[in-house]
């Protein structure tokens, strides 16, 4: 090879190296100021936008990193149920839903759950990721909120819940709808066992979750700007007939109005976390409850949390 070919091939390999990775040169825009952001700096700020504050949705794994110590967590496990119980299908196969979720997640359902600790506190820790199917509420999602109570009570230690969800899952009908006084009765548990029970609601959490496990924390916490009710404010306006007032159903509103205790910026939300489960778990003995189950609905049998 002559001098002119291996100076090509030396520039070439530089060249190849220090070429921005497709990770590198990717672009996010905040949907509240417009603005535009690398990926990367979207990810290290934990999804917050460095120009007006907006709280962006955050994949579950982003999330238990930034609140348990050092990062580390086990992850726990969650009953398989059958994905399609009523074989349903619109335009689309159900069970085709679920695939393109999984694979555009890397979750197997809406709920995900985890426990390791917080501030020192053993905790157990559920995520609803709005990005797999809007965070819909399916037996999945049951299972997974029951499996993470039934660790906490069983390993007596703190439960988190970290709400993002429009509601119920209409494919999954009726066992959809059982999920709410399922999950219900797991909070009993808690509640039981005197164990904290701690919601972080996150933007948007509506429809079955908030009428059920998302508004019966101990303490409630909430996300700036977080859109928190039932029923989305147009169709209140649509029912009412009347103009809801300024930042109906937003965090700060509900917060004004007590429905939610506190909000807590997520670079804050760890370290706040760390001192209420202090506080709540304090002088508490090291003796571990009887082992315990609940029957799971789909299947008639017992089934514990692994």
């Amino acid at each position: 090879m002559n001098w002119l070919k291996k100076g090509r091939a030396k520039l070439s390999t530089i060249f190849r190296r220090e070429r921005p990775t497709s990770e590198e040169v990717k672009w996010d825009t905040c949907v509240n100021c417009g603005q535009m952001i690398y990926h990367k700096e979207m990810v290290a700020a934990q999804y917050v936008c460095p120009h007006c504050g907006h709280h962006h949705k955050m994949p579950p794994k982003e999330r238990f990193a930034a609140l348990f110590d050092g990062a580390s967590y086990d992850a726990i496990g969650v009953p398989k149920q059958a994905d399609d119980p009523l074989k349903f299908r619109d335009k689309k196969k159900y069970v085709d839903r679920i695939k393109a979720s999984r694979v555009e997640t890397g979750e197997q359902d809406a709920v995900t759950v985890a426990e390791g600790k917080i501030g020192g506190i053993p905790a157990v820790v559920a995520i609803q990721s709005f990005a797999f199917m809007g965070g819909s509420l399916g037996i999945a999602a049951g299972d997974a909120f029951v499996a993470g109570a039934l660790r906490a009570v069983n390993e007596k230690s703190a439960f988190v819940m970290i709400t993002s969800s429009g509601g119920a899952r209409m494919q999954e009908g009726i066992l959809s709808l059982m999920q709410m006084p399922r999950t219900t009765v797991a909070v009993q548990m808690l509640r039981e066992a005197r164990l904290p029970y701690i919601v972080v609601l996150t933007d948007p959490t509506t429809g079955g979750v908030t009428a059920s496990y998302a508004m019966l924390g101990d303490v409630q916490i909430s996300e700036p700007g977080a859109l928190i009710g039932f029923a989305g404010p147009r169709v209140i306006e649509s029912t009412v007939r009347e103009q809801l007032p300024k930042g109906f159903q937003r965090a700060e509103y509900l917060l004004e109005h007590g429905m939610i205790d506190m909000i807590v910026h997520r670079h804050d939300l760890a370290a706040k976390l760390g001192g209420l489960l202090n506080l709540l778990m304090g002088g508490r003995r090291d003796d571990r409850p009887a082992q315990l189950a609940l029957p799971s609905p789909a299947k008639g049998k017992r089934a514990a949390a692994n």
